[in-house]
């Protein structure tokens, strides 16, 4: 609620005092034992904050426990978890979240660019892309409302002071006490994003997110199931990753914040990164002259052209691509697209400097001392997207030790592939040994992608992702990209003629895997 209508019953916090000259960490507190599930938090939320509609900051989840007539309805308010470790900042690229000294994670939306690196991070879906000015937003404990001593617009509305704030090391928090002496939960501890938003008398079947099954046909209680394309449908979609009995009665919408640009993104950049790969290490190794049509100037230009369409991908991406100079402007280091963003600016030099080799004079010579940066830096660009993804804590799909090496073999598929056309066009004598490359590298890859839809994996959201993949929504993408990748076990053979199919194949098998592990409900 606005602070004027709701000024007489807004109560001054504890004093936000220091503790050895360090500002007291906020904390709150939800007692789901006293929580009715009346949404007066979401539409306190909304109103005191201007969140538009088909989005929130918060909301209330239902899960109906156990079987007729010996069942009950089990709330749980669902938000920002106000992590201690909070992936949302390690992975945003311009600070634009940030962790206060008070402990609060809060936003700036004026440096937002609208990458949704956040959402993707965060294991609680607790951020969205507000539709009115497109960038990043969630909770902040009203952090505007704070600073002016007063409580979050949900705790003053809660009618059964079921939601609570207060400081860690402060004696006369209710807070802190209650977290300290009550037997209290987290949301996915595994996660060790260590939250600071604590739970009491809240049950499995709603602190996670796969325990109640998704009810039958495409409604809930009294609101319609979001399923299409890019929803992500709430509920385990089978009995449920629970030995009780749990219904899913309501939920919210919630959408994949990477859609086909990303897939597409990385396909782009395993082509731009394996041309110029694959070619100076045939040079390397004796199969293709340094000074040859292909090694000399084709590869790094089919390799410029590729990068440059990346980037191009990566702004279109953007919620504001004309921020997309942020990147490098106001970078946050530890986050990937940071990286990858310096990584493929130091690539572009290096396909630069070899493509002026010839104009310059320089020859073999200077292709050769070019060839030792530019290698390192054409796997890096080929590989730094798994530790991306890795970065979206969320994803158990993605958190996937071997997937550097399967992306540095997928680009060796798509640089041969993209070669071999160019190669039977303009040197013959190249294309027996990039059909061998293609050969090599799409057996290698139809391996490693067997290994990932064959083994075990350690977790339900990984095994629902594989299924999602594999039997679900991407089943025809993931077979009919993995079949015309493996077309490319006949170039030897064929030679130019599996080139494109292989690249198709790769397009949509990336498709599979980035939208597949996006698919599984986080909330």
């Amino acid at each position: 609620m606005a602070d004027d209508e709701t000024s007489g019953a807004d109560a001054p916090l504890i004093q936000t005092g220091a503790v050895d000259g360090e500002p007291r960490r906020w904390l709150k507190l939800i007692d789901q034992t006293r929580c009715i599930g009346c949404h007066a938090c979401t539409t306190a939320c909304k109103s005191e904050n201007e969140v538009p509609l088909s989005v929130t900051r918060t909301y209330v989840k239902n899960v109906d426990v156990g079987t007729f007539p010996q069942a009950r309805r089990a709330f749980q308010v669902t938000r920002c978890n106000q992590c201690e470790d909070a992936p949302c900042v390690a992975a945003c690229p311009t600070s634009a979240m940030y962790t206060r000294p008070d402990g609060i994670v809060d936003f700036d939306k004026d440096a937002c660019i609208g990458c949704k690196a956040c959402m993707a991070a965060c294991p609680y879906d607790a951020i969205f892309i507000n539709p009115e000015d497109n960038s990043a937003e969630k909770c902040n404990l009203c952090s505007h409302r704070i600073d002016s001593g007063l409580e979050p617009a949900c705790v003053v509305v809660c009618p059964t002071q079921a939601i609570l704030v207060g400081q860690f090391d402060d004696p006369g928090s209710e807070a802190a006490r209650m977290v300290a002496r009550e037997p209290v939960a987290v949301r996915r501890p595994e996660k060790g994003t260590r939250p600071k938003l604590f739970y009491r008398g809240a049950t499995q079947a709603t602190l996670d997110p796969l325990a109640a099954r998704r009810p039958d046909g495409d409604t809930f209680a009294w609101s319609e199931i979001q399923d299409g394309p890019g929803q992500v449908a709430s509920g385990h979609p089978g009995t449920g990753n629970s030995s009780a009995a749990a219904l899913l009665s309501y939920d919210i919408g919630h959408r994949m914040p990477w859609d086909w640009r990303v897939s597409l993104y990385t396909w782009t950049k395993g082509v731009a990164a394996g041309s110029y790969l694959v070619a100076t290490l045939l040079a390397a190794t004796g199969r293709l002259p340094w000074d040859g049509t292909l090694t000399a100037w084709a590869a790094p230009l089919l390799a410029a052209v590729f990068l440059a369409l990346t980037a191009g991908l990566l702004i279109w991406d953007l919620e504001h691509p004309a921020r997309f100079v942020y990147i490098l402007t106001r970078p946050q280091w530890r986050s990937w697209l940071v990286r990858g963003g310096i990584i493929l600016t130091g690539y572009a030099g290096a396909l630069g400097l070899h493509l002026l080799a010839g104009p310059l004079g320089g020859g073999d010579a200077m292709r050769v001392a070019v060839a030792v940066p530019g290698v390192p830096l054409a796997v890096l660009a080929a590989v730094y997207t798994a530790y991306l993804f890795a970065q979206a804590k969320a994803r158990d799909l993605w958190q996937n030790p071997l997937l550097p090496a399967h992306l540095l073999v997928q680009a060796g598929v798509a640089g041969a592939a993209a070669l071999l056309p160019v190669a039977a066009w303009t040197q013959p004598d190249a294309v027996p040994p990039l059909g061998w490359t293609l050969a090599a590298t799409a057996g290698a890859h139809a391996l490693m992608a067997a290994g990932e839809v064959t083994l075990a994996h350690p977790t339900e959201h990984a095994r629902l992702a594989v299924k999602a993949m594999t039997r679900g929504r991407y089943a025809r993408p993931f077979w009919i990209g993995l079949a015309l990748t493996t077309a490319g076990l006949a170039a030897p053979v064929a030679g130019a003629w599996v080139a494109p199919l292989a690249l198709a194949g790769l397009v949509a098998y990336e498709h599979a895997y980035v939208q597949a592990g996006q698919s599984v409900p986080l909330a």
